[in-house]
């Protein structure tokens, strides 16, 4: 099945007998409607009917009603184009890609929209909140060379974050600690045992301060600037969790993804990118 507005179908397992009944008694009213209407099909493209039987194990594919969500109000600059890669300075708020309730409002599937590149995938992620240079591959053989090469830590990230408080180490400093996110949590946590997560926390002025993130955990940096006393301005989960109604843009976590460097892993060249974006306004621009 093709793209429907940036976003593929959605593959569902199912576990045995009539579909029309299973997707009803999973998914509700709405589920058995797609398969009323002809919008289901199965592993080789045939179109799930009422009657329709298929075995345990067997997968059905369909198109998911996308929720109602609040518009992002800011561009997406390209801050470099080819035919392999597309790199962009994402916004403040934009999610990377659908996850729970963010699923068009995202920055793939809105680049995937107004560049019309069905295969355009992330090759890292960054946080909703946090803005800044965010590489994406536009073909889909493309994907694992440039992922693997984020997971190896071959890339140099660095952060820039603006911070009120007063740090209880000297710095310059790094931070290593063990770091989970737990399923259902809203914030990580740092836990004794093996060191997943090392940060260096430098400052460069006043409130302001570089962050080189060695590893990737979720809210790492957020999380180790709170740890020392630094909780990163606009912050709404570190340390406290704070309600934000969806549609309040006037608070942006002063956290930017400002430069990315590495070795491309097809041809070899040296790249480097850089965010246009500066930190301490009070929305977005």
């Amino acid at each position: 099945m093709p793209q429907r507005d940036g976003l593929g179908p959605t593959r569902v397992r199912l576990r045995g007998g009539a579909v029309l009944v299973e997707l009803s008694s999973r998914f509700g009213e709405a589920a058995a409607a797609k398969v009323l209407g002809g919008e289901v099909v199965d592993a080789d493209g045939t179109v799930v009917t009422a009657g329709t039987v298929l075995a345990p194990g067997a997968y059905v594919y369909l198109y998911r009603d996308l929720p109602d969500e609040v518009d992002v109000p800011f561009d997406i600059p390209i801050l470099y184009r080819d035919d392999d890669l597309v790199v962009v300075d994402k916004p403040h708020f934009l999610a990377t890609m659908p996850r729970g309730r963010h699923v068009a409002q995202t920055a793939l599937v809105r680049l995937r929209r107004e560049l019309e590149s069905p295969e355009l995938s992330p090759a890292h992620r960054l946080d909703r909140l946090t803005a800044g240079v965010l590489l994406f591959t536009t073909r889909r053989e493309l994907r694992g060379r440039y992922q693997t090469m984020f997971a190896r830590g071959e890339v140099r990230k660095t952060y820039y974050a603006v911070a009120q408080g007063v740090p209880s180490l000297v710095l310059p400093t790094v931070l290593r600690s063990r770091i989970v996110k737990y399923r259902g949590q809203f914030q990580a946590v740092q836990e004794p045992g093996e060191v997943n997560a090392e940060t260096l926390v430098e400052s460069v002025g006043g409130q302001h301060y570089r962050l080189t993130p060695y590893t990737g955990r979720t809210h790492q940096l957020r999380l180790h600037m709170a740890s020392i006393g630094l909780p990163i301005d606009g912050d709404p989960l570190y340390p406290c969790i704070i309600d934000v109604p969806a549609d309040d843009f006037t608070t942006p976590l002063q956290l930017l993804a400002h430069t990315l460097e590495f070795d491309d892993p097809l041809t070899g060249e040296h790249r480097r990118f850089v965010s246009h974006r500066q930190l301490g306004s009070s929305a977005e621009t």
